[in-house]
């Protein structure tokens, strides 16, 4: 049910800004590849200087891999709310950015030295990915609860078809672990993530 206000700011010509983050939950040694999916893709946002349309092409490939990889998805969570004014969702992505970038394991360091070095590293167990995006409009299926398997798979492919319909406005991943070698314990998972609902 729309409110008062809703139908003013649609009468007034406001765009409404939807903001939402999700949480996966991956488990099983099998899916470090995704590390390096989720570092090719922060890579190339760096190399594009944040340009929308690499960090869309990065937020597909990551959701394809994601989505290829559901039979190890553990749990989830998602949060968000709806804006009609652009600087206070610009305040709530950066709310965001700066919560999850605070989550374990999360800021990027540099590629390893040795390629040998790679072979005696611990593989972790553990994956959570933290995806913040901010839209046009809204969106029912990242709009409602997605800690249920079937709920995610559609959040996920609803985030690939707003990259090419073009309504993203702000794209954000964060990762944890942020590298091969670096391990998320069940422990940490509890103290940093205690949101997570099993799937």
């Amino acid at each position: 049910m729309t409110s008062w206000r809703d139908r003013l700011n649609r009468m007034s010509g406001k765009t409404q800004i939807t903001v939402c983050r999700i949480f996966v939950h991956l488990a099983g040694r099998e899916v470090a590849p995704l590390l390096g999916v989720l570092n090719q893709a922060a890579q190339d946002a760096i190399d594009s200087e944040g340009e929308m349309q690499a960090l869309g092409e990065g937020l597909v490939a990551i959701c394809e891999s994601l989505l290829q990889y559901d039979e190890y998805w553990q749990s989830a969570a998602n949060e968000g709310d709806v804006f009609w004014n652009e600087g206070d969702a610009d305040d709530y992505v950066t709310e965001l950015f700066t919560d999850s970038a605070q989550r374990y394991g999360t800021a990027r360091e540099s590629d390893l030295d040795n390629e040998e070095d790679e072979l005696l590293l611990p593989v972790t167990e553990n994956l959570v990915v933290m995806l913040t995006v901010a839209y046009e409009g809204s969106a029912d299926a990242l709009e409602t609860d997605l800690a249920n398997m079937s709920a995610l798979r559609a959040g996920l492919k609803t985030l690939i078809n707003l990259h090419y319909a073009g309504r993203l406005r702000a794209i954000q991943v964060h990762f944890s672990p942020a590298r091969l070698g670096d391990e998320l314990t069940a422990d940490q998972m509890l103290l940093n993530f205690p949101e997570l609902v099993p799937l």
